[in-house]
């Protein structure tokens, strides 16, 4: 499975790149073939929501059939030490790709959406232009 999570590290670090290229300040002149570029991007891009919520059913499914102690007052409750550690490492484990689930989506919907406003903003700035060419 490890495979799968450096495949959403990589969707997520490549969305983060493209919106920061997309927002950074001084690009006015690459930025219509940068929006062009992420346009095309975004629908291949897409495939990374149903395969988050594949890998977030696979937590689910994980931490459903996670290994259970006895209940016990003394706190280990039949569980060996190594047991419990297992058990931690596999709870930051799930923690930790919940997250980079949650980047990859959140990025995404970001990309989307600002990659819409700036092609918005380019075709108001072309109309206006054309509004101030025709009154001259």
């Amino acid at each position: 499975m490890a495979l799968e999570w450096v495949v959403v590290g990589y969707v997520a670090g490549a969305e983060a790149i493209m919106l920061v290229l997309l927002t950074l300040p001084g690009l006015d002149g690459l930025r219509r073939g940068l929006v062009g570029a992420v346009r095309r991007a975004l629908k291949p891009m897409l495939s990374v929501v149903p395969f988050c919520l594949f890998l977030l059913l696979d937590i689910y499914w994980k931490y459903e059939t996670r290994l259970t102690c006895g209940d016990s007052d003394h706190g280990h409750g039949g569980c060996s030490p190594a047991d419990h550690l297992r058990h931690q490492k596999s709870v930051m484990k799930s923690q930790r790709n919940a997250l980079l689930i949650a980047a990859a989506l959140l990025l995404y919907w970001l990309l989307f959406s600002v990659s819409s406003l700036v092609l918005r903003l380019d075709q108001l700035h072309h109309r206006l232009d054309q509004l101030k060419r025709h009154d001259d």
